[in-house]
């Protein structure tokens, strides 16, 4: 290898592993995203400044005038009614931290892409994806807002369509870097038979599929009803997936239905994994893949049993970034 080639390849891991750097942001800013709505916290800053909402309230009459905007929300008016400055403080921090969490991968991401730009690191192949990855991160956070609005007009719940936009472009986004990461990292792929391309390819459309069909359970809180598995009220299949007219509402609106698909999503794509295992070579990530995803699979029972706790329904969505992410890897190396 020459000096020339030598350099170029480290700078490539230097461009890659960072790009895994903000991956593993966004994958702290997604369970942090998690935990304030299963704690209530989302809907506790009611204005949006993105360019000036670095600092927090410091003096007392900031906080004051904080919470007075809080008090006119219908979280407060429905739920919270009579909480004092200091309960609201305990709920607006984590929110605060979400949101700051967000700008700081702003810059972790846009200022060394400047950099490595200037620098001459990034190839004319990669510019404009990494460009527009930027782009499309400063309009995850405007989703986001969008998505809390909604809980600040009528009604203290987000809209579950909302929520499943925000979740599942935060997922896409996270795949998005990864693959761009694995690309700097990895000098050359492993060539694959055209049956592994392809199956992997919808092993992880199904999981995506399925991460999105968890957001709708998530925006509804459908889990908190039918707390068995595998029976829902004493039945495989459960009375009531079609009640609602038209019959496809029910797939985003019908709280029996939302939980069901996602469990048949769920053991789909289980059995797909597990097919995709035994049917092929075995390699590192076919097993990476089988490993998680049955863990995944488990943690959801368990939190579905338990009447999903914050713990255990915040190592969920973890663990569903985690499958993604070997899914993902899984995807790079048998592209051809």
């Amino acid at each position: 290898m020459t000096q020339s080639n030598s350099i170029d390849t480290r700078q490539n891991k230097i461009v890659g592993y960072w790009l895994f750097c903000v991956a593993a942001m966004v994958f702290i800013m997604v369970v942090l995203g998690g935990l304030t709505r299963l704690t209530g916290s989302g809907l506790s800053m009611v204005d949006w400044r993105p360019l000036t909402g670095w600092l927090p309230p410091l003096a007392e009459g900031q906080w004051q005038q904080v919470f007075d905007l809080y008090k006119l929300s219908p979280q407060y008016k429905e739920i919270n009614f009579g909480m004092t400055l200091a309960e609201f403080k305990e709920i607006f921090w984590l929110e605060y931290f979400h949101r700051l969490w967000g700008r700081l991968i702003g810059l972790a991401f846009g200022l060394p892409l400047v950099f490595f730009f200037l620098r001459g690191w990034i190839s004319r192949e990669m510019r404009l994806p990494l460009f527009v990855l930027f782009l499309l991160g400063g309009a995850q956070g405007g989703l986001g807002w969008y998505m809390v609005k909604s809980g600040l007009i009528n009604e203290p719940e987000v809209s579950q369509y909302r929520l499943m936009a925000h979740l599942g472009f935060a997922f896409a986004l996270y795949g998005a870097l990864l693959w761009c990461g694995i690309k700097f990292v990895k000098e050359k792929s492993l060539r694959a038979l055209a049956r592994f391309r392809q199956q992997s390819r919808v092993l992880w459309g199904l999981s995506f599929l399925t991460i999105l069909a968890g957001a709708l359970v998530a925006g509804l809180d459908a889990g908190l009803t039918y707390n068995t598995f595998p029976l829902m009220d004493g039945d495989l299949v459960p009375d009531g997936l079609f009640m609602q007219d038209p019959w496809w509402i029910n797939h985003f609106e019908n709280i029996t239905t939302v939980q069901f698909q996602h469990r048949v999503l769920g053991i789909t794509t289980l059995c797909f994994t597990l097919w995709i295992w035994a049917t092929n070579t075995p390699c590192l990530q076919t097993r990476l893949c089988a490993v998680v995803v049955v863990l995944q699979v488990v943690l959801g029972i368990a939190t579905l049993l338990h009447i999903v706790p914050v713990s255990l329904a915040s190592l969920h969505q973890a663990g569903g970034l985690i499958v993604f992410s070997a899914i993902t890897w899984l995807n790079y190396e048998i592209k051809g």
